[in-house]
């Protein structure tokens, strides 16, 4: 491959970047269960909304701030609406966050492992980064995050790939002995038995990024938002993309928080089928994490998770592999629709099977 061109910045031309899930390829059939969508389809109301769109919205720029998902939001969450940002996904509003708090050289921190994409976006705005190592059973680390004398602190809760939640009091303490940003990425939190909204109210550093692009059924979409106080939406707003949400994406998005029933009826069938995946691997030998998500992160038995990745794959079945210390024994397994689930459990048999065949 040749040479990144000269004239492209140097840090992007020696940044590997963000390595996103493997898509499969059109008309290819397989049991999707390596990037944490929802099993189910969007809200039957986000599609009415979409079908509703008149050409005079598309034909105007949308609402700058999203202002019809911001009251939606706010109604939901008992918040104001000023505190309230809209983004293209949540990575979107992370990327606002970065710009907003951060200077080039000033160090951003965060436990690891945890979603990859942090450092990438601090190596493009020139941050250092601290990546922080958990402690034992995934405990926050905070005497070891406040060592490294960050600028802001990224926190994942919970946390991708581990899934292991940290209680909001516990954050507290974090809060308590921080002055700097403590952003609390609550991207998987629709599926975990708590939150950390109520921090916002009483701490100004906490931003909260949450997405609909898990719990909403709408990664295709992509929209993002974070809750914080006003006066700190003030300024990020400052940051981000003049009109970073359509008229579209706005629509359906509305329409999907505003049907709470519908959600909560696909988390309780998530939750349902992640305890039964969790006991079924855990009887065929593989040791799991408990799961606050939509997925979960299960070691195999005989710590060769390539081979296990690579074994799925054949059958037709994505999970996600990552090859880095730690995890490489491991694999990420979103939980499907009941019907996937069962193909996946019939997949690790087939690859039980064959091992005691060879």
């Amino acid at each position: 491959m040749a040479p990144p061109p000269s004239f492209v910045r140097p840090t992007v031309r020696e940044m590997e970047g963000y390595t996103p899930g493997e898509q499969p390829g059109a008309g290819e059939r397989v049991v999707k269960l390596n990037t944490n969508e929802n099993p189910f389809p969007p809200s039957p109301k986000v599609m009415q909304a979409i079908a509703a769109i008149e050409p005079e919205q598309l034909r105007r720029y949308p609402n700058a701030t999203g202002e019809a998902f911001c009251q939606a939001a706010a109604s939901m969450l008992d918040v104001g609406s000023d505190m309230i940002l809209t983004g293209n996904g949540s990575d979107d509003v992370l990327a606002v966050a970065v710009l907003t708090f951060l200077s080039p050289g000033d160090t951003l921190a965060y436990p690891h492992p945890t979603y990859s994409l942090y450092p990438v976006m601090a190596e493009l705005d020139e941050v250092k980064t601290a990546e922080v190592p958990w402690e034992r059973d995934w405990s926050l680390p905070i005497d070891a995050l406040l060592a490294a004398k960050p600028r802001a602190i990224f926190l994942a809760n919970p946390n991708a790939p581990s899934a292991t939640f940290v209680s909001p009091q516990r954050i507290e303490e974090l809060c308590k002995k921080f002055d700097g940003l403590v952003l609390i990425d609550e991207a998987y939190v629709d599926f975990a038995d708590d939150n950390c909204l109520p921090l916002v109210r009483e701490y100004e550093n906490i931003v909260i990024t949450r997405t609909l692009s898990k719990a909403y059924s709408l990664a295709g979409l992509r929209f993002g938002y974070a809750v914080a106080r006003a006066d700190v939406i003030k300024e990020m707003n400052k940051a981000r993309d003049s009109y970073p949400c359509d008229a579209v994406s706005v629509a359906a998005a509305t329409a999907a928080v505003l049907d709470q029933e519908y959600a909560r009826k696909t988390w309780e069938h998530v939750k349902s089928e992640r305890n039964r995946v969790s006991s079924e691997l855990t009887q065929m030998g593989w040791k799991v994490l408990p799961s606050h998500a939509n997925f979960i992160l299960a070691s195999v038995p005989d710590g060769r998770g390539r081979d296990a990745y690579l074994g799925l794959k054949r059958q037709g079945i994505l999970v996600r592999y990552f090859d880095k210390p730690g995890l490489s024994d491991k694999l990420r397994i979103t939980v499907g629709t009941s019907q996937e689930n069962n193909a996946l459990i019939g997949g690790v048999k087939a690859l039980t099977a064959t091992e005691k065949a060879a």
